[in-house]
């Protein structure tokens, strides 16, 4: 069981004009609900994921493999073998808009295999959830080319910041 109302925030950041604001909130059965938008991408569908490390010294490359804590291979995010921080694909519309809404099991706010501290990234191209046939890079990051966005996952404060 998760701590209730647990709140995180990752700002966006990236190449040319990717930018965004996401929202992780944990609910008390420990399921973390992601949403937010993201702009600046192309159109099309585009490789999404926790990173191992909250680390953007180097951009987006300084963050790491996918957070990976059960050594696990590539999959998509509604099967159990899969990297913690599959999370599957994004769609931009033609206007390069992602709007995001996302609840998942395995990337909680709190406990041992917390997100906190990590990275969120989305890549150039689609995620190929670990069926890229053959393809090396298929079953180790669903060959989503380039890492185009990315920012730190941070606690986010209780106090409502309409106030």
């Amino acid at each position: 069981m998760g701590a209730p109302n647990l709140r995180a925030v990752a700002l966006i950041a990236g190449d040319s004009n990717v930018r965004g604001c996401l929202h992780f909130t944990q609910d008390t059965s420990g399921t973390t609900h992601v949403t937010g938008k993201i702009s600046g991408l192309s159109p099309g569908f585009h490789g999404f994921h926790i990173h191992s490390f909250g680390d953007t010294t180097n951009g987006c490359n300084s963050t790491g493999p996918h957070f990976n804590p059960l050594n696990r291979v590539h999959g998509p995010p509604d099967e159990v073998e899969r990297h913690a921080g599959d999370l599957g694909n994004i769609f931009a519309g033609p206007d390069g808009v992602a709007e995001i809404s996302i609840k998942d099991k395995q990337i909680p706010l709190s406990g041992q295999y917390s997100i906190l501290g990590r990275a969120v990234v989305v890549h150039g191209d689609p995620d190929d959830l670990g069926r890229g046939r053959g393809h090396k890079l298929s079953k180790s990051t669903g060959n989503a080319g380039a890492r185009v966005g990315c920012g730190i996952i941070g606690l986010q404060s209780a106090v409502d910041p309409k106030l």
